[in-house]
Order: structure tokens, then C-alpha cells, then sequence
């Protein structure tokens, strides 16, 4: 039996305007890919956004802080207990707000109704599937558009009715010299699908130095490229904006040059002893720098605040200092 024809008509919809965890990387309700070669930093680029906000943390480049929220995050490559957790703790995420769907009797895929059940229970504001391909579901061929599909309209629906973000993440293929959109493992309709896409890679200068890029954006312009530091000596640190493209994301091209990594120079030439804060933060303002960036700076670098006679001072860490932050 045929279905009867039913017309919506435009003048009927009230529009309504676009919600956002991290403007304009991560909208809520909709589905982002996050991809890149294996091992250049996607997951661990997921878990600092993760841990920002289960602490209700302002991320780069958004001025704005979200309440804490909670999120789901599924998993086929790491081990729980001696992975995620130990790097969710590095990150400092509040780790009661991260929940897992329990997969030890039947595997989670797209389509299973147990998100859409543990995003009600939750109030989860995101889920996270690492990687793509292992929740399709069996039988699913990722590069038949056919099959892939009515599997992503089906999560995107779910994300849809309940507000809460999807990331995806994926890895890139090894084809050379295509663009972007085509070096995506699998069908061409994930990023169909995606409102948002961001690529991952590290600079051939400096491996330690990783590049967020966004490579599609369906809901508003594309956002500054983000940079972070991902090293055993420093671990994860957020590096800021940049203005590498795409493809010297996924070359590893480029020259890297912040605003954090600028007022980390200043201040490793400004605190060769101790300086008043203010004198700190008037020099920020005069490079145009924002305090929020400043006080990343701060961070990477260790900068210690002491006062002494009712005034802020900073200066570089010395062996047996204790900060007294501000």
C-alpha cells in the first residue's frame, strides 16, 4: 500500500536558531566527525573537550563557559580501565559525569535504542562512538552509501529529538593528493551527514605540535584552526588559534603561530624576575592578547603568583616554590 501524499508547508516551521556546545566546532543536536591518521592525537583532542565540559570549562576560542554536563562515551579501541580513565584523570575531567553504556552482553552499534535510552537517563549533553566503524552494526558495508545511509539518519535523528551532540570518531585512508573530503574512511555520506567536520594531524617541524581544523561546517562559518601540545613531557596543553589550513593539517605543513605561543615567548622573556601582575597584563592587552589567553599561557608555562606587600608578582618557577595563584 502506497503512503498518502502529505505536503509540510514552510510558512507552518517556526525557525529556530542553533544550539551549541563550542561554538562553532561542536553544535548540539547534530552529528560531528572528527578524523585524522592513526595515532595523530584524535582521541586525546576528544577527551580534553570531554574533560572541559564535565567541569563546565570555557573552550578555545569561546568566550562563553556551558554548565557542567554529562556525557556518554563509547569506546572499541582502548581498555577502559587502563586507558580512558587514566586519561580522562590527566585531563581533569570529572569522571562521574563520563558514563558507558555496558557492552559486555550485546555490542552497541548506531542504531541501537540504548543511546537514545541512556541520553534520556542522563541528560547527556554528548555521546562520543571511537571509532565509526566499530558501531555500525554487522552487515553494514562503511562504503556502500546504500547501507551507511539510513544507519547515520537514524543516530542523527536520535541526536536531533534529544539536543545532544554526536561526535564520530574516524580514521582518514592512506590515499595521497585527494582532497579532504574524499581521504574520510568509507562512504562519502558520513560527512554527508556530518553538520560539522574536523581533522586532526601534527606539523613535520615539530611532531609534538597537533592542528584541529575544520574542514566543514553546514551551520555557521568555519572556525579558526586550533592548536595543542601533546608530549610526554608537558602532556596535553591547548596551544590556541592558528592559521593553518587543512591541508597543511593533513601535509603537516605550515609554520605554527598563536597568541598563546606569542605571550609564552613574552613571558619567558618578561620573568626573568618577578614582574607585578598588572604590568603582566597590561603588556597582554597591548599585544592584544585576551586574558583568558593569557592565563593559558600561565598555565603551560608554571608561572607562580606570589604576593608580597598587598601586590601580585609573578615569575618563572624555581625549584621549592608553591604557587599562590590568584
Amino acid at each position: 500500500m502506497k503512503p498518502d501524499l502529505k505536503l509540510i508547508s514552510m510558512g507552518e516551521i517556526s525557525a529556530e536558531e542553533v544550539k551549541w556546545l563550542w561554538y562553532p566546532y561542536l553544535p548540539r543536536g547534530k552529528l560531528t566527525i572528527v578524523q585524522g591518521d592513526p595515532g595523530e592525537g584524535k582521541t586525546t583532542f576528544v577527551l580534553a573537550v570531554i574533560a572541559a565540559l564535565t567541569r563546565g570549562e570555557a573552550l578555545p576560542e569561546s568566550e562563553q563557559a556551558l554548565e557542567p554536563l554529562n556525557v556518554i562515551y563509547q569506546t572499541a579501541e582502548d581498555g577502559l580501565a587502563d586507558t580512558i580513565k587514566p586519561r580522562l584523570d590527566a585531563a581533569g575531567a570529572d569522571c562521574s559525569r563520563v558514563l558507558v553504556i555496558d557492552e559486555s552482553q550485546r555490542e552497541l552499534t548506531l542504531c541501537d535504542h540504548r543511546l537514545e535510552q541512556a541520553v534520556s537517563r542522563t541528560g547527556a549533553g554528548l555521546v562520543v562512538l571511537d571509532p565509526i566503524q566499530a558501531y555500525l552494526g554487522d552487515g553494514v558495508d562503511m562504503h556502500r552509501a546504500n547501507e551507511v545511509r539510513p544507519v547515520l539518519k537514524r543516530v542523527a535523528a536520535m541526536a536531533e529529538r534529544t539536543g545532544c551532540a554526536v561526535i564520530l570518531i574516524g580514521h582518514m585512508n592512506k590515499a595521497q593528493g585527494l582532497k579532504s573530503g574524499y581521504r574520510g574512511l568509507g562512504s562519502i555520506d558520513f560527512r554527508a551527514a556530518a553538520r560539522s567536520v574536523l581533522v586532526v594531524g601534527r606539523l613535520k617541524e615539530d611532531p609534538t605540535v597537533r592542528v584541529v581544523a575544520q574542514d566543514k561546517n553546514s551551520l555557521a562559518p568555519e572556525g579558526k584552526s586550533i592548536a595543542f601540545l601533546l608530549d610526554g613531557e608537558h602532556g596535553f596543553q591547548w596551544k590556541g588559534a592558528c592559521n593553518l589550513s587543512v591541508d597543511d593539517v593533513l601535509s603537516g605543513g605550515g609554520r605554527l603561530q598563536t597568541k598563546t605561543t606569542q605571550m609564552e615567548e613574552e613571558l619567558e622573556r618578561m620573568l626573568t624576575r618577578a614582574m607585578p601582575a598588572e604590568a603582566v597584563l597590561s603588556r597582554a592587552r597591548e599585544l592584544g592578547v585576551s586574558e583568558r589567553t593569557l592565563m593559558i599561557a600561565k598555565k603551560n608555562l608554571g608561572v607562580i603568583s606570589e604576593k608580597r606587600g598587598g601586590q601580585w608578582y609573578w615569575h618563572l618557577p624555581e625549584q621549592g616554590c608553591k604557587d599562590v595563584t590568584t
